[in-house]
């Protein structure tokens, strides 16, 4: 061994992980939907954006703890 520690190698869904978290935060507030007026079931369009995007995020956060969060922390997943 010659001293250095050895570099850290991550899987490729690591990879995949920060893009879906990218996407997630950079479409959480939806500026393209500002200064529009239209209403859908009483409510602006803009505010179902937000109820289906957390819904997302939900979905993709229970996704990422079955695995890449057990996998960065160095914990075992089995319980």
């Amino acid at each position: 061994m010659s001293g250095y520690p050895v570099p850290m190698t991550r899987p490729k869904t690591d990879y995949l992980w920060v893009g879906v978290f990218a996407v997630l935060v950079t479409f959480a507030v939806p500026w393209f939907m500002w200064r529009d007026a239209t209403v859908w079931a009483g409510l602006p369009v803009w505010l179902w954006w937000h109820v289906g995007w957390m819904a997302l995020a939900s979905v993709a956060f229970y996704l990422f703890t079955r695995g890449a969060w057990d996998r960065g922390m160095n914990v075992d997943g089995e319980v």
